[in-house]
């Protein structure tokens, strides 16, 4: 069981070498890296070039661990005693089975993705360890010990907003996605752009990597946003000269694409401005 990358996602060679290692190992992988660099994605290749299914569990402000292992419905249960119902007497009536659970008890080897960990509480990690390490839980309620069937491939992506607990990053192994050199992401826009004229996507790259480049800029635009801007560009079937910026428009054409707060466009207004001047 080896990935390789697949036809529609570009991988690495780091990246893939941290995949197979995490597969042999079986141990979490953790992937951090800039928004937009694939991290997501990354998890439904896998399991695509693997033939997995995929379980999907992403991870809100609010989300619990508890709930990614199961939880219990005490308030349903109260109803149905209230009502005379039959099932209240077999507590697992009022199991909601979470993601790990469904990952566990897979009949066969699964991808799970625990998607943006750092957006949940500090503990969250914490909370994970033994289960995540052991690939088991004890359900209090109906006194059964959930195991793995089969030991599940498991991907967890961040953002980086956050610090992660040394014992979580101990039990991972870990990668962090760079941002993709001109060569790659040339690559990377082949997949989702096949044959676009070179001059032209030498001129969007161009500028794109200067405006990342671009001292004071407070987000900088990642993979995905290029390849929306492109998608734009080809629609509007604009050409290399089309995207020519001079002093009076050093705002690149289409730009809502790429800039995405009022900081960064001001950013470039006053360049505009400032480049007036000098003329």
């Amino acid at each position: 069981m080896k990935f390789e990358g697949t036809a529609e996602y570009v991988a690495t060679e780091d990246l893939t070498v941290a995949v197979n290692a995490a597969v042999t190992l079986e141990r979490p992988l953790l992937v951090k890296g800039e928004p937009g660099t694939g991290k997501t994605e990354l998890a439904r290749q896998v399991a695509g070039a693997l033939g997995l299914k995929m379980i999907e569990w992403n991870i809100k402000s609010s989300t619990k661990a508890q709930q990614g292992l199961y939880e219990y419905d005490a308030v349903s249960r109260l109803r149905d005693s209230q009502l005379g119902e039959e099932r209240v007497h077999d507590v697992s009536n009022y199991i909601r089975k979470g993601k790990l659970w469904q990952a566990f008890e897979a009949g066969e080897k699964v991808v799970l993705l625990i998607d943006e960990i750092d957006k949940a509480d500090i503990e969250f990690p914490n909370d994970l360890l033994q289960e995540l390490d052991r690939m088991e839980f004890h359900v209090y309620e109906t006194g059964e010990t959930i195991r793995a069937v089969n030991r599940p491939i498991v991907i967890i992506t961040s953002n980086n907003e956050k610090e992660l607990p040394d014992a979580f990053l101990r039990r991972c192994f870990f990668h962090y996605i760079r941002f993709p050199d001109p060569d790659t992401m040339r690559r990377i826009v082949e997949v989702h752009h096949p044959g676009i004229k070179e001059q032209l996507l030498t001129t969007a790259l161009t500028q794109f990597y200067e405006m990342r480049d671009q001292p004071g800029l407070k987000k900088k635009p990642s993979t995905s946003e290029v390849l929306d801007w492109l998608k734009l560009l080809l629609a509007e079937d604009l050409t290399p000269e089309d995207l020519k910026r001079d002093g009076p428009n050093a705002l690149p054409k289409l730009h809502g694409a790429l800039l995405k707060n009022e900081q960064d466009v001001h950013l470039f207004e006053r360049l505009a401005f400032m480049a007036r001047g000098r003329g």
